[in-house]
């Protein structure tokens, strides 16, 4: 497959299921993965700490059983964030990702008790036991019942390794719940980010800023056998240690080489696709190239038949005035000169039979021009 690198190298795959996991979604990656999502939100929201929340979202329905993020956490300020990272196109994923932000969404009002505790948990730094109170917001008394519905921001991170139709043509989409007509948002607790790398395509030395560091990096670190020297800040260091293939454990690395294998086999799935509506579409293409050739071609040869037509025929209209007006003027040129000899001979005192013979014109001519 042209230009396309399969190769396992020295650092994991993160556009693979258990790669990203690895680098960004154990507890020995939090600090790398705060540096991640502080820099997406970059004067927005900053974060001191997190934790992981349990990814699958357990539920007494069959209809929302199997929803299983790729990361899901809880911050120190008590935003929620799901990360996904969704290594081919399928054509729901837009739905998908809004009916993940809407169970997050949904379970903070059906879950509250587990939500304050959490955020106990986050305050204390160690796992909380439900208190009485808990119990109490079972039953929500009246002028607490608005209290209830009281929500959490909710954050959607999704990078993906695909181009997504339903998103322009560039790397980071942000969404939000805004006015139409005005652009103000009516509520700021449901934030989507699509972050698209296949439109990111600066070059290492084009990266000012940590942020453009992180993505490159993604996008890139999986051809690598070492970091770049230009890449000198503390976090690629701590990077470079969790994604080393070799620094997996022996569980790791088999899931890894598994997700591995699905990744290409996917890819190569993907380009085949790709090579065979290229060819349908090249194919479509000249076909219909050739009929719109012929097309124009019939009606340019009318048009330049039509002009030539013209031309020719004024240019032969000329060729034959001229000649004809060559043959007139020679014509009346040898009658004028006739003529003028009978002129000269009747003044010699000869007849006019004598003229008629010498000259060729007619008695009648004589007459009528002497």
């Amino acid at each position: 497959m042209d230009g396309m690198d399969l190769t396992c190298g020295h650092f994991v795959n993160p556009f693979t299921d258990i790669g990203f996991k690895i680098i960004f979604g154990q507890p020995a990656s939090k600090e790398l993965l705060i540096t991640l999502l502080n820099e997406l939100l970059a004067g927005e929201h900053h974060i001191e700490n997190l934790i992981f929340l349990d990814k699958e979202n357990h539920s007494d329905s069959m209809a929302d059983a199997g929803i299983i993020y790729d990361l899901y956490c809880l911050t120190d300020t008590g935003e929620y964030i799901i990360v996904e990272m969704q290594n081919r196109f399928h054509s729901s994923f837009l739905d998908r990702t809004l009916f993940y932000m809407c169970r997050a969404i949904g379970r903070q009002v059906e879950n509250l008790r587990e939500k304050r505790r959490k955020e106990r948990e986050l305050k204390m730094g160690k796992p909380d036991e439900e208190e009485e109170d808990d119990f109490l917001l079972r039953e929500p008394m009246q002028e607490n019942y608005g209290a209830r519905y009281r929500l959490s921001t909710v954050y959607g991170i999704f990078l993906m390794n695909f181009r997504e139709p339903g998103l322009e043509e560039k790397f980071r989409t942000d969404t939000v719940i805004a006015d139409r007509e005005n652009g103000k948002v009516v509520n700021p607790h449901f934030r989507q980010i699509f972050l698209q790398f296949p439109y990111f395509t600066k070059e290492l030395k084009d990266c000012k800023t940590l942020y453009d560091k992180l993505i490159y990096t993604l996008k890139n670190m999986q051809h690598w056998n070492r970091m770049p020297d230009a890449l000198k800040e503390q976090v690629f260091n701590r990077l470079e240690e969790l994604a080393a293939v070799a620094n997996l454990s022996m569980e790791d690395r088999i899931a890894y080489d598994k997700a591995l294998d699905r990744y290409r086999v996917s890819r190569i799935v993907e380009e085949d696709a790709r090579e065979a509506g290229w060819k349908k579409g090249l194919e479509e293409g000249r076909a219909k190239g050739r009929s719109e050739g012929r097309a124009e071609g019939r009606a340019e040869g009318r048009a330049e038949g039509r002009a030539e037509g013209r031309a020719e025929g004024r240019a032969e209209g000329r060729a034959e005035g001229r000649a004809e007006g060559r043959a007139e003027g020679r014509a009346e040129g040898r009658a004028e000169e006739k003529i003028a000899i009978a002129r000269n001979l009747k003044s010699l005192g000869l007849t006019t039979a004598q003229i008629v013979q010498a000259t060729g014109l007619t008695e009648e001519e004589i007459i009528n021009e002497l």
